[in-house]
């Protein structure tokens, strides 16, 4: 049995915590281990958002907060308290996962390398990165890159689909709106957030037009589809799960049937599906990065396609960093 991938994480916000919480529900035995964990936080506050979350409930493993060390079911993992990580020790690590959200600077991102990890994978879009890498879109990109970056959860929903679309049919052009649950970057209350005026309102109280960098990002994963499909965000008062809601034209004009068996046949891990009515808590923990509500789709008369999806916008794009980063060590031997 080949050894687990040491893994890290610095950063214990959203999407850290997921991380973990995914760890703790690998089957044994496991193909991760997790070594150690940085963040802020005092590690009893961090133990405690561990075990109890309000999104995914309680967690599955008993939690306890032992001075340096995160108790995490049998698992002794360490912890520490730094701003930087340039006090920490990763010499044992293979793959730093860099959740703070901050890895704006060439500098910062690669402090995880200076620490002693293999490797860097930053959760969300980074410019600094050597690459950025979504799984069903442009994994084959990634050769043996040391600081890589898994774009944005957003992102992670759209590029598969547009290529699957692409290959099977043709994606002649399209505008994708996601609706998207409020984030940490909103304010409870109407507060100053910067000049985007309308992020400044309290998140949980209205929808909320914004931007998203989802389509500037598939002009850099898939090139050949640079400038066809635009994007615009409307954040919505659900705390978890967000939507794809895309309309395109395709150059081959299929049916609906049709094109539901080219996205099942595409990449069953990525892009999955449903046939029942459901709703936005429904896909809760679900693992994919982008769930097909078939129902929703529709193509009319003159070939214009309508294609809606969920996706657990923290579940199924912490479980990509995983891909990404069992893809990495792969690459890297």
């Amino acid at each position: 049995m080949s050894q687990p991938i040491r893994f890290a994480i610095n950063g214990f916000g959203r999407i850290g915590r997921a991380m973990a919480r995914q760890w703790m529900a690998m089957p044994t035995p496991k193909p991760f281990q997790l070594v150690a964990i940085n963040d802020i936080a005092p590690i009893e506050t961090c133990a405690y958002l561990l075990e109890f979350d309000s999104v995914y409930g309680p967690a599955v493993a008993e939690i306890q907060a032992l001075g340096t060390t995160l108790g995490i079911g049998c698992e002794q993992v360490r912890f520490s308290q730094e701003s930087t990580l340039d006090c920490v020790d990763l010499s044992d690590v293979d793959v730093l996962f860099e959740s703070t959200g901050k890895a704006e600077t060439r500098d910062f991102a690669t402090a995880g390398l200076r620490a002693g990890a293999r490797k860097v994978l930053i959760s969300g879009p980074s410019a600094v990165a050597d690459i950025t890498v979504v799984e069903g879109a442009n994994e084959d990109a990634l050769v043996d890159q040391a600081v890589v970056s898994n774009a944005s959860c957003t992102t992670n929903a759209l590029a598969p689909l547009m290529r699957a679309l692409d290959e099977h049919f043709g994606l002649v052009s399209g505008h994708m709106t996601t609706i998207h649950c409020y984030t940490g970057s909103q304010p409870t209350i109407d507060a100053p957030r910067g000049s985007a005026l309308e992020r400044n309102r309290a998140a949980a109280l209205s929808m909320v037009p914004t931007t998203t960098s989802a389509a500037r990002m598939i002009d850099e994963l898939l090139p050949h589809l640079a400038g066809r499909v635009t994007g615009c965000a409307v954040r919505v008062p659900t705390a978890s799960v967000s939507a794809v809601d895309l309309t395109c034209i395709l150059r081959d004009q299929p049916g609906v049937e049709t094109i539901h068996a080219a996205l099942e046949q595409f990449a069953p891990a990525i892009i999955g599906h449903t046939d029942r009515p459901l709703v936005s808590s429904d896909m809760r923990a679900r693992t994919e990065s982008l769930v097909v509500a078939r129902p929703e789709t529709t193509v009319m008369a003159d070939g214009l396609t309508r294609i809606f999806g969920w996706y657990d916008n923290e579940w199924g794009f912490s479980a990509r960093m995983f891909d990404v980063a069992r893809r990495m060590m792969s690459a890297q031997i």
